[in-house]
């Protein structure tokens, strides 16, 4: 028995420490890039995978309780809210931005 909690414990740290990198990726990548839309789609996946990786980390760590059960939604909520908000920035992004060759204008100022 005191071998699963062995295993359980290596598997929910290597978890955790997978999201962790992938949260220093995001951050590096947030840095080094120089277009919006481009630091904005790093952020989303650093947020959404570097999260649900953590979180599922301590999901193993904690045992399934229902403090895991939260956890689990805390998770199906980032995967439905964080792609959301990007990509209503990245449209936000899209019709202000007159710089950009793909600029769409607003029905209101095609008049």
């Amino acid at each position: 028995m005191e071998i699963l909690n062995v295993i359980r414990f290596v598997v929910g740290l290597g978890f955790i420490i997978l999201g962790v990198c992938l949260f220093v990726t995001e951050m590096i990548g947030i840095f080094k890039f120089k277009y919006v839309l481009n630091r904005m789609h790093v952020a989303g996946m650093g947020d959404t995978m570097g999260l649900s990786l953590s979180l599922i980390g301590t999901i193993i760590l904690s045992g399934f309780n229902f403090t895991s059960l939260k956890m689990g939604l805390v998770i199906v909520f980032l995967w439905l809210a964080s792609p959301v908000a990007s990509h209503l920035i990245a449209r936000l992004e899209v019709t202000t931005n007159e710089e950009l060759e793909n600029y769409c204008k607003l029905p209101e100022e095609e008049e």
